[in-house]
């Protein structure tokens, strides 16, 4: 019986370990260490970013503005989940958003990390 028991104890345990990693995978950023704190990052450890002049579900950073902040990309297999939605850009390039924001990585940032863009242009550190 104990046998059982442990072996169904060790099942479960490997199973929640499946679904908590598919969990953090699913998720296009995670929360990284930044010199201000707690932030959204890419999956490279790069800050991310808002625009003050973005809307809900719409980019107003095209051209010139995504080239000094290029938009975080979604995958050609990316899929939409809970707080994080997928923005269509002028382009028709796709972008990921989170509660509705467009996240963005910043040129100047150089190492995981670095956060110069906070305040920069109506860019702010997402969090």
């Amino acid at each position: 019986m104990m046998k059982i028991l442990g072996a169904g104890l060790v099942m479960s345990a490997i199973a929640l370990g499946t679904v908590v990693a598919f969990a953090a995978m699913s998720e296009p950023a995670k929360m990284g260490d930044t010199s201000k704190g707690k932030a959204w990052v890419d999956v490279k450890g790069m800050s991310l970013y808002t625009f003050d002049k973005d809307t809900t579900g719409k980019s107003n950073c095209n051209d010139k503005c995504a080239i000094a902040w290029p938009p975080l990309p979604v995958a050609a297999d990316g899929k939409a989940a809970g707080d994080w939605t997928i923005v269509t850009r002028d382009d028709g390039s796709k972008q990921w958003a989170f509660k509705g924001k467009a996240l963005y990585t910043w040129m100047n940032d150089k190492k995981p990390g670095d956060v110069t863009g906070d305040g920069v242009n109506g860019f702010h550190l997402a969090k």
